[in-house]
């Protein structure tokens, strides 16, 4: 009588295990991984960041802000395209969805540029939009791996109005710009400067001393997409050399301990 052996599945191939409890390090550690080797196969180094609500629609009550936002990422990847081709890095990176997400990645196409999507996966099944680049579309089901790629490759930051998901992101970056966990600094560009002082009273977080009255200078504010490029330009360092890729916005080191 013969016995059939019984064909067991090599762990990184049993996708039963991968989605377990037990296999949840590796999900992380792949949502690290395949984007890193993504953004150094695609030679991407730096990223300006646009933040904003995907339900502002092109044709919406405040569709002006999906105008803008297309118009600021053709500027920025205009800007980006027109320097010399060691320098021309900085890659428009969006939320990946809809609203001010789309309008950043189409605006990166109407200048003939590459943009990223980092798209989270929501019950609501947000949608990558079509203006991705193919190879720098992404799906995240972690939020705090999706932040971190958003940090890890920016130069600066544009902040639409947007609801929850949009306030969560902003503050991720302003607590690491406040608390100096960053190596760099990233320039914030609120966009809206009505909208914003209505939404957040940042000068009542100084006046109750919440934060520091120097926490303000944080960020700035524009109302075009003209004056929003100078903001981002004024701070951005000129491209002297090659830059690596990825161009990772390090942690700084702690102190050293008293002897």
């Amino acid at each position: 009588m013969t016995t059939r052996r019984r064909r067991v599945k090599i762990a990184y191939k049993d996708e039963a295990f991968l989605d377990s409890e037990d296999a949840r390090p590796l999900r992380i550690l792949a949502e690290y991984l395949e984007p890193l080797q993504a953004f150094s196969r695609e030679k991407v180094s730096d990223t300006v960041v646009f933040f904003g609500s995907a339900r502002l629609a092109a044709h919406g009550p405040l569709g002006n802000y999906y105008a803008d936002a297309r118009e600021l990422a053709r500027l920025v990847t205009q800007w980006s395209l027109s320097q010399p081709p060691t320098c021309a890095r900085y890659v428009v990176c969006s939320g990946g969805g809809g609203g001010i997400m789309e309008a950043a990645n189409r605006g990166a196409a109407d200048a003939g540029g590459r943009s990223i999507g980092l798209n989270i996966g929501l019950p609501h099944e947000q949608r990558p939009n079509a203006y991705i680049t193919p190879e720098l579309t992404f799906e995240f089901h972690y939020f705090f791996m999706r932040k971190l790629w958003f940090a890890h490759l920016a130069r600066a930051l544009i902040v639409f109005p947007g609801g929850f998901g949009t306030l969560d992101e902003l503050f991720e970056l302003l607590t690491l710009a406040q608390t100096g966990k960053l190596a760099r600094r990233i320039p914030v560009v609120l966009y809206g400067r009505r909208y914003w002082n209505e939404i957040v009273d940042f000068d009542a977080l100084a006046r109750y001393g919440m934060i520091a009255p120097e926490d303000v200078a944080l960020f700035t504010y524009a109302d075009d997409p003209v004056t929003a490029l100078e903001c981002v330009q004024r701070e951005v360092a000129p491209c002297e050399e090659p830059p690596k890729t990825p161009d990772f916005a390090h942690s700084l080191k702690p102190p050293a301990a008293a002897a």
